[in-house]
């Protein structure tokens, strides 16, 4: 079996479950060393991983696991930070509480674990990946906020891959359309009378099978090439993995 990743060390944050599960479970397939972090649920991982526990809103906790990684590996190539949450937000009708929560989960464990991987990664090169969100380009009524920290997202990615080019550092987003708990919740949030108007959105809205996507099945492969050498010359992009949900272009 081919392992594309073989050698390469990569770091994936906010890896308990869902995308970020996903993430380490194709990286290890792909034959990388990886060591994930979660936060408060316990990941039920069955991988090689090696699992740290982080607050990755917290600098001193990301910066303490990129040096525990670098210290076991010897090195980061990669970091995929998955470390994020989706929650409603209708405007109008917005907490300032729930503005700071959204925002710390979503962009600042965004530029606190790209600068700390950057850090070690401008002596060598690497990839990092980040994850924007299809709400961000179509903009949400129900998730406002985690509309604009993914938008905001997205600009940081640009804004970085500008900046670390000169160092060989690679960084992208992915805008994901995938059946994962944060999907769940939109369900649970908007309640069960909405469930076949939900259905009938995304059969409509979605050309390749009218469903959401398996992460495993057609996330991964997509990770495990930003992650490659074969995408050395891609940078700055938000890459939709969304069976045409959202088709960026200019």
């Amino acid at each position: 079996m081919s392992k594309p990743l073989a050698g390469r060390r990569a770091v994936v944050t906010g890896a308990a479950t869902g995308l970020g599960a996903a993430a380490v479970r194709a990286l290890s397939e792909a034959g990388a060393e990886v060591v994930a972090t979660y936060h408060q649920t316990d990941p039920a991982d069955e991988s090689e991983a090696t699992w740290l526990q982080c607050d990755a809103r917290d600098p001193d906790s990301v910066g303490a696991v990129i040096d525990a990684a670098v210290a076991q590996m010897g090195g980061l190539d990669v970091l995929v930070n998955a470390a994020g949450l989706w929650q409603q937000g209708i405007p109008g009708q917005i907490a300032v509480a729930d503005i700071d929560f959204v925002l710390d989960t979503n962009l600042k464990t965004t530029i606190l674990t790209n600068q700390a991987a950057h850090a070690v990664m401008r002596k060598s090169g690497g990839r990092i990946i980040n994850f924007g969100s299809a709400e961000a380009v179509m903009g949400s009524p129900i998730s406002a906020v985690y509309a604009a920290a993914k938008g905001a997202v997205q600009a940081w990615t640009r804004s970085a891959a500008k900046a670390w080019a000169s160092d060989n550092v690679t960084v992208n987003a992915l805008a994901p359309a995938m059946q994962t708990r944060g999907a769940e919740r939109l369900r649970e949030f908007l309640g069960p009378d909405a469930a076949p108007f939900i259905d009938q959105q995304i059969k409509a809205t979605i050309p390749l099978g009218g469903a959401l996507g398996d992460p495993d099945r057609d996330l991964g492969p997509v990770l495990v090439f930003l992650a490659s050498e074969g995408s050395h010359f891609i940078t700055g992009q938000l890459l939709p993995v969304d069976g045409g949900l959202i088709m960026v272009g200019g």
